[in-house]
């Protein structure tokens, strides 16, 4: 008679084991083989999302969004100095007061193009490293900003990416051009600042 618990072999009239003193069935009754303890299986890893990168043409009519955004306070400011302006222009009385005139209009003019032109850099820059990763335009076609591994992005690495974009400029924006031909759908300033632009996923 074998032992169910250590296995080792006794004589058919023994009650206990010789072996681990473990009591033996019966004679006659069929030894209960050792139940099988089962390890459970640990939880699958969770998978990493697959990353589809936003398109050239998606982009492009994000911008456009954004541009229309920014073109209602640009045309504000630009309303609330070209009418005085005008208005002190056909109140001048002599040639000199009307030199004057145009003299100020001419700095604030200035002082006015350096504002406009510092909206879409403060806009882009403030929306894109915002919990949204994105500006209004971007949201609207479901694509958002991130680091080379999804994440939100820096207000510095923001303000860089933003500020790189006068680069894709100055060589005939050939680095927006770009967006549609590299690989992982990058414009010349995307990666200067280590950025992506991207499908929006649940997770982000």
């Amino acid at each position: 008679m074998f032992c169910t618990q250590c296995g080792a072999q006794n004589p058919d009239e023994a009650k206990y084991c010789y072996n681990c003193g473990a009591a033996l069935p019966a004679t006659g009754t069929a030894p209960v083989p050792p139940v099988a303890t089962t390890v459970p299986l640990p939880p699958p890893l969770p998978t990493k999302p697959v990353v589809e990168y936003a398109g050239f043409w998606r982009r492009f009519l994000a911008f456009v969004i954004d541009s229309l955004i920014l073109s209602i306070p640009s045309s504000i400011i630009a309303v609330l100095f070209v009418v005085p302006t005008i208005a002190a222009a056909i109140h001048a009385q002599d040639a000199d007061m009307l030199a004057t005139t145009i003299i100020s209009s001419l700095v604030t003019w200035i002082w006015l193009g350096l504002l406009i032109s510092l909206l879409p850099l403060i806009y882009y820059t403030f929306f894109e490293a915002s919990s949204y990763q994105a500006t209004p335009g971007k949201m609207a076609l479901g694509i958002v900003v991130t680091d080379m591994e999804g994440r939100r992005i820096s207000v510095a690495r923001s303000l860089g990416r933003n500020a790189g974009k006068f680069i894709s400029k100055m060589i005939l924006y050939i680095g927006f051009i770009m967006a549609g031909l590299t690989p992982k759908k990058q414009a010349l300033h995307d990666m200067l600042a280590d950025c992506l632009v991207v499908m929006k996923h649940p997770t982000y």
